[in-house]
């Protein structure tokens, strides 16, 4: 009933499978990819018709993870997968980025392709197999796919690269990388990093590359056994628009592209636009998509030539040089940091906010529970580029902000130094090129005038190319029409010494290593000029929270001692959180951590906990209060609940013949500890009055 093709490669010492011919027989292109007991699912469908007002390619990429596929039931009242999670969003553009520019511009023809984690072993990662997998369903589906495309993860232990590394080896590696492309180029880069140099980044990615040449070699040969006919791709033929256009319009479209304001170029080149289009409005050979697209075509020509040829950006600017920027911090005063970062006609103003461990994200996963102590959250409305439109958190929001969250996240203190929670959010009020980065930057000045105690400050820059041939130009801090006009978008992160981020996407098929080391040395040198103009504002972290941020604090009690603290059925606690109006948290490691609205407060709190968890000392005198009377001598409490008994010899330095000849319940009296008797304290009076 079935005929099954399948092939198999070990990579890293893992066996990775590809199998078709059994599963989703209707699909155009159906992969079962298998590494361990991780399994994926991936289906490519596209439409067979075009749709005559499609101006883009509508490739829509939907990673997903199903709950099944780890034993597990969804968590919450809806037990069913619901809208797409950050993680499966994100992997989601992992998928996409690669293959995108693998076709070719007349395809228009609507593509879904539905990569589905079934079986998950919590060992190796769906992420990685999922590209795999996507590639192979392409291949094999007679699409005008130009790949297949490889994919690995990088590690970076001890001073080695890891290829593929394992969840576990992960938490002890300096890198986590995700490289992808073809065999004989790089198309994407997503990596975070602990202050990499430009030439271990460099080396990662070059050795990620080797690792994923021979799956790549593995799609093939599968697609040699089952690949379905081509497809036909027609390509209209516009040389004839192109020809007109060019007589028409290319001196109107340089005088344009020479305006240095954003908005009166985009004014320019909307008339022109709209002058093109009357020129055919009575032809009915060519649509509107036709003339625009050649439009389109030529100003890419004028922008790319002006660039390659003569050096000449459409700000003025030279080839490495960084837009003017300025900083300002602290710009909102109810806020516990804030920053406005300006360069160029790119701006965001980012405000951090500190929360307890209660604040953590709480994120159900295949993996199970966990909380997330930083978050960034990253929005982009349409007023900053002049616009209308919708307003929503969509992947592109949710991608810049796990992007500028990579390149933080290593330089934050650990939560034993620095026990708060952080939020960051990014207001991007003005966009023309790398918001992405001014949000780093944003966010490392709102952190620091928050007083959180980053390791150092971090700065972020875009760079673009231009390649025709051999020939190439690297650009730093891309304009938005540099990088619609460009072949690419390089993001770089890091701190004066070393990388904690890098990002990059090709829109051609692929780069040299060379473009990269050129596009590295000079990200650095913009990086440090931003961090040099980020550090007249601030250059370090501010010394304490500011007045309106919860003071909090974190004290180690002895584990014995927990139940003490927390008291029967929480009664001790909740007198603490009455009595200083502050909040307290203790966890089964024995750390108290107290949060509080002001100094006093905590400072109430704090003194009570030390109070209940105090020892008594041997020979110290303290202050008492006597609680209780008994015929034998008196209950003194004297250190936080703690009581001790005088006894009635002790009271004073004569005979005493009733304890109420000498103390009465209620009375301050000053006490001294002169042993100890299984866990009882015994006290004297007499000796404290005798010192």
């Amino acid at each position: 009933m079935f005929k099954v093709y399948k092939k198999e490669i070990e990579v890293a010492g893992k066996k990775i499978s590809l199998e078709t011919g059994k599963v989703a027989r209707q699909a155009d292109g159906a992969i079962i990819a298998t590494c361990g007991e991780t399994v994926v699912l991936a289906t490519v469908v596209g439409a067979k018709k075009v749709n005559p007002d499609m101006d883009y390619f509508p490739l829509s990429v939907n990673y997903q993870e199903k709950y099944y596929a780890a034993g597990k039931i969804p968590g919450g009242y809806f037990k069913r997968e619901a809208r797409p999670t950050e993680s499966e969003t994100l992997i989601s553009r992992l998928i996409d980025r690669p293959i995108r520019p693998l076709f070719p511009d007349e395809f228009k023809n609507e593509v879904q392709l539905l990569p589905t984690v079934i079986s998950y072993d919590k060992e190796n990662e769906p992420d990685i197999l999922s590209i795999t997998a996507s590639s192979a369903a392409l291949a094999i589906s007679g699409m005008p796919f130009m790949g297949p495309v490889g994919a690995s993860r990088v590690g970076f232990i001890d001073g080695k690269y890891v290829l593929n590394p394992s969840k576990v080896d992960l938490e002890k590696s300096k890198l986590d990388l995700v490289v992808s492309g073809t065999k004989d180029a790089v198309l994407m880069v997503e990596s975070e990093a602990s202050g990499l140099t430009e030439e271990e980044m460099l080396n990662a990615v070059k050795f990620g590359h080797e690792g994923f040449v021979p799956v790549i070699e593995m799609i093939e040969e599968l697609a040699k056994q089952c690949r379905k006919p081509d497809w036909t791709v027609e390509k209209k033929d516009l040389s004839e628009v192109k020809k007109k256009l060019e007589e028409t319009f290319t001196e109107d479209l340089k005088k344009a592209f020479a305006t240095r304001d954003k908005q009166d170029r985009s004014n320019q080149i909307s008339v022109i636009t709209d002058n093109a289009k009357k020129l055919y409005e009575e032809d009915e050979n060519y649509t509107d998509l036709d003339v625009n697209s050649q439009l389109k075509n030529l100003e890419k020509s004028i922008v790319r030539t002006d660039i390659l040829k003569n050096k000449n950006r459409i700000d003025g600017r030279g080839l490495s040089d960084v837009r003017p920027i300025e900083c300002e911090v602290g710009v909102l005063p109810r806020a516990h940091g804030s920053a406005l970062f300006t360069r160029g006609e790119t701006q965001a103003i980012v405000v951090a906010t500190l929360g307890t461990s209660d604040d953590e994200q709480r994120i159900e996963s295949l993996d199970g529970l966990q909380r997330e102590r930083f978050m960034l959250h990253y929005n982009f409305p349409p007023f900053s580029v002049g616009e209308t439109g919708r307003i929503g958190t969509g992947r592109r929001e949710i991608g810049h902000g796990k992007l500028a969250w990579r390149a933080i996240n290593s330089s934050l203190p650990t939560k034993e130094a620095f026990p708060y929670t952080f939020r960051v959010v990014s207001e991007i009020t003005e966009s023309n090129g790398s918001s992405s980065m001014a949000t780093v930057c944003g966010t490392s000045l709102a952190l620091m005038d928050a007083g959180v105690p980053i390791k150092e400050p971090v700065a972020g820059i875009a760079m673009g190319l231009i390649k025709e041939g051999d020939d190439f130009s690297v650009l730093s801090d891309i304009l938005g029409d540099e990088d619609h006009l460009g072949d690419m978008d390089f993001k770089v992160a890091g701190t004066k010494d070393g990388i904690t981020s890098l990002q990059m996407d090709i829109k051609i098929t692929g780069i040299t290593f060379e473009i990269m080391e050129q596009a590295l040395s000079q990200a650095k040198d913009g990086r440090v000029h931003i961090l040099g103009e980020m550090n007249k504002a601030l250059s370090a972290s501010r010394s304490d929270v500011g007045k309106h941020t919860p003071k909090m604090e974190q004290v180690n009690v002895d584990k014995k001692e927990i139940a003490a603290v927390i008291g029967k059925g929480g009664a001790t606690i909740r007198e603490i959180v009455e009595k200083s109006g502050a909040k307290v948290d203790v966890n089964d490691q024995g750390i108290v951590t107290v949060a509080a609205p002001d100094e006093e407060s905590r400072n109430i709190a704090m003194q009570m906990i030390k109070d209940i968890t105090a020892k008594a000392e041997l020979n110290k005198i303290y202050s008492g209060k006597v609680m209780k009377i008994m015929e034998f001598g008196a209950f003194v409490n004297f250190l936080g609940k703690q009581d001790g008994l005088v006894h009635i010899s002790e009271l004073a330095d004569k005979r005493v013949a009733k304890v109420t000849d000498v103390v009465k319940e209620g009375d301050t009296v000053k006490v001294k500890v002169i042993g100890f008797d299984r866990g009882k304290v015994k006290l004297s009076i007499k000796q404290a009055l005798a010192e």
